[in-house]
């Protein structure tokens, strides 16, 4: 079971469940190179930006994240700065191969993602703690 973290203003425990999707469903993470070469890249990205990958797993079209934040980041800005830096870096290594998937873009994942947080109660406890406030 996760602590919560504390700074001089906060205490928290932000995780969330992330889900980035190859473009066209693209079964380009069956190729264990870049399915590693993306792994690699995102705990890169996360550690420069104190993001804590929990787990990281990919399917065949899709990777799975979990992730650890503080408050002050944006979940917006980090799936813009994760899918961002492994497509650039990506395609840097394998341009000749992604070019036969992709003709006319340089792009790797779809536009949208899937997230999810992942709380240590569930939400009838929570409700409960709340309603017998006061």
């Amino acid at each position: 079971m996760s602590k919560y973290k504390s700074t001089n203003r906060h205490k928290f425990l932000l995780q969330y469940h992330l889900i980035f999707v190859c473009k066209y469903r693209k079964k380009l993470l069956l190729n264990n190179k870049i399915s590693n070469d993306i792994k690699i890249l995102s705990q890169e990205i996360c550690c420069r930006h104190n993001i804590i990958i929990k787990y990281i797993e990919t399917d065949k079209d899709h990777i799975h994240y979990m992730i650890e934040i503080g408050p002050t980041l944006p979940i917006s800005k980090i799936v813009n700065l994760i899918k961002s830096y492994t497509t650039y870096h990506i395609w840097k290594k394998y341009d000749r191969y992604l070019s036969k998937h992709f003709w006319k873009e340089k792009t790797f994942w779809t536009d949208g993602y899937f997230i999810s947080t992942i709380g240590n109660v569930s939400e009838e406890v929570l409700k409960e703690y709340i309603e017998n406030q006061g």
